[in-house]
């Protein structure tokens, strides 16, 4: 059994062990597990390192940071599991491509400084060869990662520069992820402060263009400098256009797309014919985007990687497998439920991530393990935290097995606009990527980021109606990648609706939302 709670990332009173300290661990002292790369792996096949830590990722990072500025960037490896495969060749020539691109055209640039005149006119006019995607901050946490994922990887596929409009808390949470130039949006942009306003009923919304030109070809017409691309999950069917071959011609015009959005829309890039070829070239697995993307892209600053590293070094550095479990509720009232809890121990036993326990009260100890389990849970209440932990307190393991139990924080309720909350999500989402195997929640993209990252294949909670746990409790997920939530549902050539979860193999409906697309490898 676990030495007590370990509720909060602060002390708290009757902890038995001592809170991290506040400095950040680098020393050689420190033991720090690698992993296992088989995503299928159960176990993770932990060991100490005797090779050097490939800081690098195969590749996909440059080796043009600065290290002290951002630590995270080449100490993930130490914590995380190896890539789950080993990136293209392609990819990593079309990231360091895109390194210089972003520099040659980034903020202030002459060529920037160009594109920006353009600002207000129609097409493109300017010498400048620049055109960008401005990503505008928007939703929760988890949606924000995943969309800027998808952000820049469409950034990738039309020879765009990705800028991030900051919000209120990018860039307290994400190091600047490109060497020697920023991602960030300038506070001086023009019609930014518009940025929370735009939606499709803007002027400029690319749906709204197309709404009031639907009896004029698309190839003949001139679309303004700057167009607004709705893409969040309330858009209708001239947004969606956006996810059309002949639509995504007329949108090279632009030099300025503004992209909002709350949804992983990956998977309907891969229905796009023009992409398809660069696509498989890119991801020649096709359930590693998010993976290495994220992995690329997402590098808590210092201080959240201090809140990562003190915390996994105090409570799960020593033991034998470490578990993830995310609860998301979605229920109204107040938890704990006892039909979630059921849920959660029902798929963890039934699929031997936990051990059995001993119910018999006269039972002192059984056979004894040098194996130890840690147990980490994420969720906004202490409650189930709490009654598990109580259960394997109380009663021994039949394997003998010792499983301890912690949970860094429980805010009670989502508190998107703080930015302490959302530094302790980003640590708990980068936490439950170092384990061994993952639980997550049905429609989370708290749990969709954390094992993306971790390159974990994870089981499902799936979503309990009527407050009752579902039979099954869980399934195995057919890949790490995020399920995009809402999609079209078009064909863009018969312009007639069509499900597009049955057009490739590679593009299949999700497990915990039936309307959901995500991506599969096609051997799976």
């Amino acid at each position: 059994m676990g030495q007590g709670s370990a509720q909060r990332f602060e002390e708290q009173p009757g902890n038995e062990i001592d809170p991290p300290s506040d400095a950040v661990i680098e020393g050689s002292d420190v033991w720090i597990p690698q992993w296992n790369s088989d995503p299928d792996s159960k176990d993770g096949d932990l060991h100490r390192d005797i090779e050097a830590v490939d800081k690098l990722l195969s590749g996909l990072l440059s080796a043009k940071h600065e290290e002290g500025s951002c630590l995270s960037r080449y100490n993930s490896a130490s914590y995380q599991r190896k890539l789950a495969y080993q990136p293209s060749s392609y990819l990593i020539s079309k990231l360091r491509s895109y390194e210089d691109l972003h520099k040659r055209c980034g903020v202030y640039t002459e060529s920037y400084n160009k594109t920006l005149e353009q600002l207000g006119s129609n097409g493109s006019s300017s010498s400048s060869d620049c055109k960008y995607v401005v990503w505008i901050s928007f939703s929760g946490l988890g949606n924000r990662i995943l969309t800027l994922a998808s952000a820049f990887l469409y950034a990738l596929l039309t020879n765009r520069v990705l800028l991030v409009d900051p919000g209120t808390d990018m860039a307290d949470l994400f190091c600047e992820p490109f060497p020697e130039v920023s991602w960030f949006l300038p506070q001086d942009f023009p019609l930014k402060h518009k940025f929370s306003k735009f939606n499709h009923n803007s002027p400029n919304c690319y749906g709204k263009i197309m709404k009031n030109n639907r009896s004029t070809d698309p190839s003949g017409m001139i679309l303004p400098s700057l167009v607004y691309l709705h893409l969040v999950h309330d858009y209708d069917d001239d947004d969606k256009l956006f996810f059309c071959d002949q639509h995504q011609s007329l949108l090279h015009q632009s030099p300025w797309l503004v992209m909002k959005t709350d949804n992983y829309f990956v998977p309907s890039l891969f229905l796009i014919p023009s992409f398809e070829k660069e696509l498989h070239d890119l991801f020649p697995n096709k359930d590693t985007v998010f993976h290495f993307l994220g992995r690329y892209l997402i590098h808590p600053v210092n201080s959240v990687w201090g809140l990562i590293t003190r915390y996994y070094q105090a409570y799960l550095a020593r033991a034998s497998e470490r578990i993830g479990i995310q609860i998301r509720v979605f229920d109204t009232g107040t938890g704990p439920f006892q039909h979630i809890l059921d849920q959660v121990l029902d798929c963890t036993l039934k699929e031997n991530l936990l051990p059995q326990t001993e119910r018999r009260t006269n039972v002192v100890g059984l056979a004894s393990s040098r194996k130890s389990k840690a147990v980490l849970i994420t969720s906004l209440t202490a409650g189930y935290f709490e009654k598990l932990r109580d259960i394997y307190w109380e009663n021994p393991t039949v394997t003998g097995e010792r499983v301890s139990f912690y949970q860094p924080s429980h805010e009670e309720h989502q508190q998107t606009e703080k930015s302490i909350h959302n530094q302790k999500a980003l640590a708990e989402m980068y936490l439950l990527s170092t384990t061994n195997v993952v639980v997550t929640s049905s429609w989370s993209t708290f749990g969709y980021v954390a094992q993306g990252l971790g390159g974990l294949k994870p089981w499902i909670l799936y979503k309990p109606e009527n407050r009752t746990a579902p039979n099954p409790p869980c399934g195995r997920a057919m890949s790490m990648e995020p399920c995009f939530h809402a999609p079209p549902f078009y064909d863009c050539k018969a312009k007639k609706g069509v499900d597009t979860g049955k057009l490739v193999p590679h593009v299949r409906h999700c497990e915990d939302m039936a309307w959901g697309l995500k991506l599969v490898d096609q051997q799976d």
